[in-house]
């Protein structure tokens, strides 16, 4: 039997309150620490809704460090060359409210931020943003509104970082998937174009 939660005091009534020490931590600058895991993460996923409320979440990542940090309150996320759809930054522009997390790999815990977003085409700290001597097409400048420390239980519960539970066979490639798309290439053109040594020629 399928039994919804549809108020906050059920939902409080089955989970329970969180003590105070997780309910404090959440601030609205970063810390000496925050910046330092910022400068050692490579990875974060930015999530974007638009003007209806539905909701995207894309993938950025650059050698560690990529995310610059303007000042305590405020960074920017640069951009790169991609598929072009702009999904994101299609909802920035309708409703600037961004979530971000940013993962080092190996560590269970990640470093939840979030703010106002805005998009930007250049700015005096593209320069420092470039990567092979490429600047980036675009950044995302988040002006911080929350910003903490996530636990690692989901990290843990999945095992996500422990190769043996590694199994990136099981499904498709991607240029298998791409198949579906890209009706008229042959599926051996499809593996040299989705192959990562073509890829990485093209990463900037």
């Amino acid at each position: 039997m399928r039994r919804e939660v549809g108020s906050v005091e059920e939902l409080r009534a089955i989970v329970g309150e969180p003590d105070q020490y997780v309910a404090d931590k959440v601030k609205d600058r970063l810390s000496a620490v925050q910046r330092r895991w910022l400068a050692h993460s490579p990875l974060c996923f930015v999530a974007t809704t638009d003007a209806r409320g539905r909701v995207d979440v894309s993938p950025k990542g650059d050698p560690a460090g990529f995310v610059h940090v303007i000042d305590d309150t405020t960074i920017a996320i640069p951009d790169r060359r991609g598929n072009k759809r702009v999904d994101g930054y299609r909802n920035v522009l309708q409703n600037p409210h961004v979530g971000t997390l940013f993962v080092i790999p190996g560590r269970g815990d990640t470093l939840r931020i979030n703010g106002t977003g805005r998009i930007l085409a250049d700015a005096d700290y593209f320069d420092a943003l470039a990567v092979q001597g490429k600047r980036p097409t675009l950044a995302l400048e988040l002006a911080i509104e929350e910003v903490f420390f996530h636990c690692a239980k989901a990290f843990l519960r999945s095992d996500a970082w422990d190769p043996s539970t590694w199994t990136p066979d099981a499904v498709p490639s991607a240029a298998q998937l791409a198949k579906a798309i890209r009706h008229d290439w042959t599926q051996a053109q499809l593996d040299e174009y989705y192959s990562e040594a073509n890829y990485r020629k093209t990463l900037y």
